[in-house]
């Protein structure tokens, strides 16, 4: 009984000292700064996990009074594609998009005008889902999962 405890307790710190050691999170200054105890993205395995970008600019200042949902989503794409850049990624390699509006049946429509010149050959998976509130009182956030750029391990 003792030595298949000891097994499983070798097996368990195994696996995680590996997956943590490869878990590198990713910043960079040409993105809004995460504003809590969260990265801009992380980066393991190959894949890289972005965080819900809302519409602030790099600096960290939300955009005009009142911008229009495809400002937003303007705003949000540069942002994403920023910190894929930064991550040895891009918009093409991304794999899943989950967006998240305020009120879908108005702004469903313009997010997607905007979103369709970013995504129109490369199509990767999506959700699009309604949320009563979001951070800071944006209309928008988008959240992503990518893979590096020449991977051999995918």
């Amino acid at each position: 009984m003792f030595r298949s405890q000891l097994k499983s307790q070798f097996l368990k710190t195994k696996i995680m000292s590996r997956s943590s050691s490869s878990l590198t999170p990713v910043k960079t200054a040409n993105a809004p700064p995460p504003a809590a105890s969260y990265s801009q993205a992380i980066k393991v395995n190959g894949f890289i996990y972005v965080s819900g970008q809302i519409p602030y600019t790099p600096q960290n200042k939300p955009l005009s009074e009142n911008p229009s949902i495809e400002e937003q989503a303007e705003q949000i794409l540069q942002n994403v594609s920023n910190i894929l850049d930064a991550s040895n990624s891009s918009l093409n390699h991304i794999v899943k998009n989950t967006v998240f509006l305020t009120d879908m049946k108005s702004q469903f429509g313009a997010f997607n005008s905007v979103y369709a010149k970013y995504f129109n050959e490369h199509k990767p998976a999506r959700s699009c889902v309604a949320v009563k509130e979001l951070p800071l009182g944006v209309d928008v956030e988008m959240e992503c999962i990518a893979v590096e750029k020449d991977d051999s391990r995918l």
